[in-house]
């Protein structure tokens, strides 16, 4: 059955030598800087957090609504986002985010009180929640097949290596500038990348897919002779055409998840994407410094520890980008939850079973564990969940909807993590790190259930192969479901 999906096309199967044109590189280093300025306002605030608290004078609940309103502007703008990207263009909206990410970091910076603070995250947040949603499609659009999954991982890489320069950039402004206003250092930073990607993304090319959907074949065709071999062009022109000559007659819409097949397969992607966020890997990327403060370390040893987050973090994500050529999509996110909450369950058990003092002093032992199993957690999730999440939600929806469809999963994920970052400071409070940890496993385990049973597998095929064997397959479960259900109706009667 699956290899009825592996087209004639060389440039397609899994054994396929094509090379990565210059341009492809070049294109897929300026529009990763969204995933770097994603990981940064993400990240940052995880330092930022030990600073502003007097000065904008934060109790739980508010250090909790100043982390998770960027996540609601996140869940806003992926929604918005992925509707916008199928009617104006991938690249355009690109362009947009770099001007909303630059002045959602002055905003955050320049902040006088909890409100404009609200306001300014909420701002940055439709940038991260956009740039999750297009630059993954972006990519997944413009790679040839045989380097899809790991040139689109490369945006995962690169939100990882934001984190880890927001962990580093915290570090420092807290060593070399430490004071009441370092905090607005450490947030106003994220300006420059934002404008070096809105000048890099005014002169790179949309993508061939989506001049195609537009009926704009000849603009697809110059694309596709840029960024593949010669000998690949028409091989991908013909798959494109075929796929996109019907659908470029009607525009999506979300009436088109009335069709069995695309709504199965958008309510996977759905559930993908929050399951993924519940993991709870937030609430280590976000309050990573609070945890260890929690265990007794001193803010500048929590502060340099965090460091390490971010260190495994990048190295993590290379590996899981390396072995994205040789393991199944759905292997790697079924290791990925299940290492996760199995992490999860290891953090519940050592913060309620070890003491947190020894002789009076602080238990600096279980401080370290804890560490080194946020660390281990870190490993299941950037080297096996993460560099998967992103990849397959990019590829796994049709391409007349894929914007909407896109939109709607990313919107399904930042809910998730909003739910993460409001409930930990206030379930940290209320039940102490034991009990928290413990909540977040349970989710966990249904998020390996669902994992297991409904994820398909995408490698090793273009995406109109992936559109064209998840069609067959759901509409085969549709029709048999439903001579199942007449059977059954057959036999009351």
């Amino acid at each position: 059955m699956l290899e009825h999906y592996i087209s004639k096309n060389p440039a397609s199967g899994p054994n396929s030598k094509t090379r990565t044109e210059p341009l492809v590189k070049v294109i897929t280093a300026i529009a990763t800087l969204g995933g770097l300025l994603f990981g940064y306002d993400t990240g940052v605030i995880s330092g930022a957090l030990l600073f502003m608290g007097p000065e904008l004078q934060l109790t739980p609940f508010t250090t909790g609504l100043v982390t998770s309103s960027l996540l609601v502007g996140a869940a806003t703008g992926a929604l918005v986002s992925g509707s916008l990207a199928d009617r104006l263009g991938r690249r355009k909206i690109i362009l947009i985010l770099a001007i909303i990410f630059a002045v959602g970091a002055l905003g955050t910076a320049m902040a006088p009180n909890l409100e404009i603070m609200l306001i300014s995250r909420v701002i940055l947040g439709l940038a991260v929640g956009g740039a999750g949603t297009t630059v993954p499609v972006y990519l997944a659009e413009i790679a040839p097949a045989n380097r899809r999954g790991q040139l689109v991982s490369i945006s995962e890489l690169m939100i990882v290596t934001g984190q880890m320069l927001a962990y580093m950039s915290n570090f420092a402004f807290n060593e070399i500038w430490g004071g009441e206003h370092t905090w607005r250092w450490m947030l106003g930073i994220a300006t420059l990348p934002a404008v070096l990607l809105w000048f890099g993304m005014l002169y790179m090319p949309d993508t061939p897919r989506w001049y195609a959907l537009k009926g704009r074949f000849a603009e697809a065709r110059d694309v596709l002779n840029r960024t593949r071999a010669k000998e690949d062009v028409d091989w991908e022109m013909m798959e494109i055409e075929e796929t996109m000559t019907a659908q470029a007659q009607e525009k999506g819409s979300l009436r088109d998840l009335r069709v069995p097949w695309m709504r199965k397969v958008f309510l996977i992607g759905v559930g993908f994407a929050f399951f993924h966020a519940a993991t709870a890997v937030n609430s280590i990327m976000y309050y990573a410094p609070v945890i260890l403060q929690n265990t007794g370390m001193s803010t500048n040893a929590a502060l340099f520890a965090t460091i390490a987050n971010g260190v495994v973090s990048v190295i993590m994500v290379m590996i899981g980008i390396l072995l994205l050529g040789y393991i199944g999509r759905r292997k790697m996110a079924a290791l990925g939850q299940i290492g996760c909450t199995c992490c999860l369950f290891l953090l519940a058990a050592i913060s309620a079973f070890m003491p947190e003092h020894i002789g009076g002093e602080v238990n600096l032992l279980r401080s370290y564990l804890i560490l080194g199993s946020m660390l281990l957690f870190l490993c299941f999730m950037q080297g096996a969940y993460a560099p998967v999440i992103w990849l397959m939600l990019s590829e796994m929806f049709p391409a007349k909807i894929r914007g909407i469809c896109m939109g709607g999963a990313v919107f399904a994920l930042w809910c998730s993590n909003v739910i993460i970052a409001m409930s930990f400071p206030v379930l940290l409070a209320s039940f102490g790190l034991a009990s928290t940890f413990a909540i977040y496993g349970a989710v966990g385990i249904v998020g390996i259930i669902f994992v297991l049973k409904y994820i398909p597998e995408t490698r090793n095929r273009s995406l109109e192969q992936i559109e064209h064997y998840l069609r067959d397959k759901y509409d085969e479960e549709s029709a048999l479901k439903a001579q199942k259900r007449q059977k059954t109706a057959r036999q009351a009667g």
